[in-house]
């Protein structure tokens, strides 16, 4: 017999026999009539795990993963305010619907059964998958990614002191507000959950304002791993910065006067805690999983007896709030009302399409109050001498920090984060002087941690900020990739645009830097990046094109809550020169700041109709520097910079190639799995019976000293490539 029908039986049979577990007698705060809230809340939730898994044996639902032992976390929902911002534990169906209780026109019951029917009317995914989430309950819908939500969690509460300090147009979160974030005992030991964590403590123990609740659903088992004995409280009891609490998740009345005191103390200290909250597990881990496949019985039907609802019956009773028969008629009711509303849940209208699907990959559009730029005052006192210096032609890295200078002007939302980002100004002087222009709460240096950075950034960017996180190396991105794919990304999509984290990420990356670190700080691999829905990939080539490709990335940050990743070419940073020694002719000077170059325009030089040479970053600048010997062999050549790697500008590159005879893609990424297998297959079915040919790096890391650029392609190269593609 399904465990889910047995401890449904078992609550009915108990409760009629007034034969509940035993405990401790209610004490505390809690008040007659928040209990029998915290009550209804717990009946509904056990009711709607069992309704989702009718639903999925008729084929009408899909995918459950109950919350049934976990019902105490209504209590630690009354205790919170519900403007409070909740990153919730894929179990915590008890705290959204106590949540719903403390906001004005909810209907938790049959959104939640709208989400288990996969409805495009489920009011938070639109039928994209069953989360939790709510726009109305501050509640943004989490993914299944173990412990993915810590890090922007850690993030959201540093923005609540920032926003007291200066507070950006669309911040929602008000100033006493404190974060909430919960998570399962297994979740705790994950590395992302860890570096959280300490990213909380690091930050609490200098004194900077971190209003952060963590709270640690323990049922002492992960899937079918057990979490060993007492791990929890001594591996958190006693962690500088953090403040740890414990309470009974079995009882109602214990649970909400620790999760008060837990909050309270977050509220006025502005620090961050950690709650222990003892729960159960009922049934299995996630749809059909048996307990009993790897548990004995007698274990398993040990927690069934333990019943928390079980408990919170005889605690109303013993309170003197309700008698156990008026407890089972509200389970009853409770019952009887969803089984009705599923029936209608069950026929409300799915995703049929794939544009239906991706309709809210990309958010909907901002509007913001308008800016006129910066006063020429304000520029002047910013710049000092380097206002003069502009009239010349300068290396992309100094132009980049201008850019930078002016959009932080313009838009005093944007705030900068990353290791070494503020008083070094970056390991390549990028972002020198900066500190001294805004300060350190625009310039914020982080902790080592990639995976904090960007929950830093995802965090603030929900509460108004226009976050542009540095990482130092691109291949230093890999430890924290799925901060970009599982979270940043899919916020928009898994809530149909009611939650966004727009943002721009500025990596250095790619090869051909001269004898320093090896594969480590030259990666020339941009697949991960390629491949994620709605993330856009800039790369420019040289000063002026990223200066003006940095303000279009703000831009589609601020006004359309885009995700945007900004790849600056470490090699181009100080390049000069192009053909000869002290020529200067890779130097540019730096464009006025309303000059942009808008999401997928590219960059087209000479119009010769023999070849068109399609490339980016360093392979604009290889292009350029093979141009002589290439028109040394009378082939009339145009180059190409793509500039834009995602989404592929189609359109424009298809008509940046017309009239051509040849096409030569110089790509410097990877042969497989590189930019050039997007481009070939592109240009194959977009010019048909034009020749093509491409120039790739080799299937292989970097290597420092000499050999730094014998595995990617070169000026040589392409000469000789295009020689062979025309001859």
């Amino acid at each position: 017999m399904d465990r889910c029908e047995i401890v449904h039986e078992n609550f009915l049979r108990r409760v009629a026999a007034r034969d509940l577990p035993q405990g401790q007698p209610p004490a505390g705060p809690l008040s007659p009539e928040l209990a029998v809230q915290a009550f209804r809340a717990g009946c509904l939730t056990r009711v709607l795990d069992r309704q989702s898994r009718a639903m999925q044996r008729a084929g009408q639902g899909f995918y459950t993963i109950g919350s049934s032992g976990h019902e105490g976390l209504a209590a630690v929902a009354l205790a919170l305010r519900p403007t409070d911002m909740a990153f919730l534990h894929y179990r915590d169906a008890a705290f959204q619907i106590a949540r719903s209780g403390q906001v004005p026109g909810q209907n938790p019951a049959w959104d939640m059964l709208l989400s288990f029917a996969t409805s495009t009317e489920d009011p938070i995914s639109g039928g994209r998958h069953k989360v939790l989430g709510s726009q109305s309950l501050m509640i943004p819908p989490q993914t299944s990614t173990i412990a993915s939500h810590l890090p922007k969690a850690v993030g959201t509460a540093y923005s609540v002191g920032a926003a007291r300090r200066h507070r950006p147009e669309h911040a929602i979160l008000p100033d006493d507000a404190i974060v909430y974030c919960s998570f399962g005992d297994a979740s705790a030991n994950h590395s992302t959950a860890q570096g959280a964590f300490n990213t909380a403590q690091w930050t609490s123990y200098q004194s900077v304002p971190m209003p952060l609740l963590f709270v640690c659903e323990d049922n002492g088992i992960g899937i079918s791993t057990k979490t060993p004995k007492g791990w929890i409280e001594a591996t958190f009891s006693a962690r500088p910065g953090l403040k740890y609490f414990k309470a009974d998740g079995l009882d109602l009345y214990d649970t909400y006067r620790v999760a008060q005191e837990a909050a309270d103390y977050v509220r006025t200290r502005r620090k961050p805690a950690f709650l222990h909250l003892r729960t159960i597990r009922l049934y299995g881990h996630a749809g059909a999983d048996m307990p009993t496949t790897y548990l004995p019985r007698e274990e398993v039907e040990a927690e069934e007896a333990n019943d928390p609802l079980l408990h919170s019956v005889r605690l109303l009773d013993q309170a003197g709030v309700m008698a156990p028969d008026q407890a089972l008629a509200i389970y009853q009711e409770t019952l009887d009302r969803v089984a009705r509303v599923a029936g209608d849940a069950v026929k409300r209208p799915r995703l049929k399409t794939a544009k239906e699907v991706m309709a809210s990959i990309i958010p909907p559009r901002r509007q913001n109050r308008p800016t006129n730029g910066p006063t020429p005052e304000a520029r002047a006192q910013a710049f000092g001498g380097d206002l003069k210096a502009m009239n010349e032609p300068q290396i992309m890295s100094r132009i980049i920090n201008w850019a930078l200078t002016d959009l932080m002007l313009a838009h005093r939302e944007i705030v900068m984060m990353g290791e070494d980002v503020g008083r070094k100004g970056g390991v390549y002087g990028v972002t020198q002087k900066l500190t001294q222009r805004f300060g350190s709460d625009r310039m914020i240096d982080t902790l080592l941690d990639e995976q904090s950075i960007l929950g830093l950034a995802i965090g603030m960017a929900q509460n108004g900020f226009v976050p542009m996180p540095e990482i130092q190396f691109l291949a230093y991105l890999h430890n924290a990739e799925d901060q970009l794919r599982g979270e940043a990304a899919t916020l928009s999509f898994f809530s149909k645009g009611a939650f966004t984290n727009p943002m721009v990420l500025r990596i250095a990356g790619l090869g051909y830097q001269k004898g320093f670190g090896g594969h480590f700080h030259n990666d020339n691999s941009v697949a991960v990046l390629r491949d994620i829905p709605g993330v856009i990939l800039a790369v420019p080539s040289n000063g002026a094109d990223a200066a003006r490709m940095l303000r279009e990335c703000v831009r589609l940050a601020r006004e359309e809550q885009r995700v945007v990743v900004f790849l600056e070419p470490i090699a181009l940073y100080p390049m000069r020169d192009l053909h000869a020694d002290k020529d200067g002719a890779w130097m540019t000077r730096y464009p006025d700041p309303s000059e942009i170059i808008p999401l997928g325009e590219v960059g087209i030089t000479g119009d010769g109709q023999d070849l068109a040479i399609v490339t980016f970053g360093n392979g604009t600048y290889l292009s350029q520097q093979a141009l002589p010997g290439i028109k040394a062999a009378g082939i009339k050549t145009r180059i190409i910079d793509t500039r834009w790697l995602s989404p592929l500008p189609k359109a424009a590159l298809t008509k940046a190639v017309e009239g051509c005879k040849n096409i030569l893609i110089v790509d410097e990424t990877r042969h497989s799995g590189g930019v050039a297998e997007a481009l070939m297959a592109h240009f194959h079915e977009a010019a048909p019976g034009v020749k093509l040919a491409r120039i790739t790096a080799e299937d292989s890391f970097i290597a420092t000293g000499p050999a730094y650029a014998v595995t990617m392609p070169s000026s040589a190269d392409i000469v000789a490539a295009a020689k062979g593609m025309v001859a």
